[in-house]
């Protein structure tokens, strides 16, 4: 069996009954849904630090309870001092 994730377990039993009841919503379907969350840390001090951008997969792990993907940029932007 799978077990259900923190965040969705804590707001069909916590936050959907709370808000069908507050905002007089007459069917459980019409309450608003998560869908998806997403968490997005800027590192731009990890291009001369590797230890820094180790320490923030760490923290972002440790947030949301998932491996934190580490995404490069794409593309070199001068004006931002960005390289690929």
């Amino acid at each position: 069996m799978k077990k259900q994730p923190r965040l969705r377990e804590f707001y069909g039993k916590e936050v959907l009954p709370r808000m069908q009841q507050e905002f007089q919503y007459p069917n459980v379907m019409a309450v608003p849904k998560l869908t998806k969350v997403t968490i997005n840390m800027g590192m731009g001090e990890a291009k001369s630090e590797i230890k820094l951008l180790d320490e923030a997969v760490e923290t972002l792990t440790t947030l949301s309870g998932q491996r934190a993907a580490v995404r490069r940029a794409r593309k070199s932007i001068s004006n931002f001092k960005l390289r690929e």
